[in-house]
């Protein structure tokens, strides 16, 4: 089984929305900047850690000429992996690995970024929680970013617009849409007794 995650989709903003995505964050308890080191730190293809200034990531995050991993912090030693990615239709993902986590701290992310959806001036195409990793994140890209027919299982909840959620609730009758966030309808699984 895979590790889980939180896939963020949305659109790329005319003015890239990070700095105020890591406002968002600090607020929920999630920093950017290493409690010990005192910077951001960002991972090399090999997977070590490269200490970075937030002002040098968010601006090379803005140039959107390249992928980045980077790290998210509750404490010095318990850290969310952010992999950032941009696709040439205009649409930045962010997929956010729960691994190590404890439940409430999957909970914390997940509402920082269900915050974000609302709070950003970047429309949020939709937001993946799969807090298991059952599925496969890329599985995804081709309904939220193409349209794509081929659904994948809903395994924790989907926030998505029409007519994704429509075509998810279409798939699997066994979804319950159950609130919505802004513009975005969270699709979910029957709760099983």
């Amino acid at each position: 089984m895979a590790d889980g995650f939180i896939r963020w989709y949305r659109e790329s903003a005319a003015v890239p929305a990070f700095a105020e995505q890591t406002q968002l964050f600090a607020a929920h308890g999630i920093a950017l900047t290493h409690p010990v080191r005192g910077t951001a730190v960002v991972l090399d293809v090999e997977g070590d850690g490269v200490l970075m200034h937030q002002e040098e990531l968010g601006r090379l995050l803005g140039l959107r000429i390249a992928s980045l991993t980077m790290q998210w912090w509750f404490s010095a030693d318990i850290d969310v992996t952010d992999e950032y990615a941009y696709e040439p239709l205009g649409c930045e993902i962010q997929t956010l690995w729960l691994d190590g986590l404890t439940p409430g701290q999957a909970d914390t992310v997940e509402a920082a970024v269900v915050a974000a959806t609302t709070a950003l001036p970047t429309p949020t195409r939709a937001v993946i929680v799969d807090r298991h990793g059952a599925g496969d994140p890329a599985d995804w890209d081709s309904p939220v970013l193409y349209d794509g027919e081929n659904l994948p299982t809903v395994h924790d909840r989907v926030y998505a617009r029409h007519p994704l959620t429509q075509k998810l609730l279409t798939a699997q009758p066994t979804l319950n849409s159950n609130e919505t966030v802004g513009d975005l309808t969270a699709v979910s699984p029957t709760p099983t007794h």
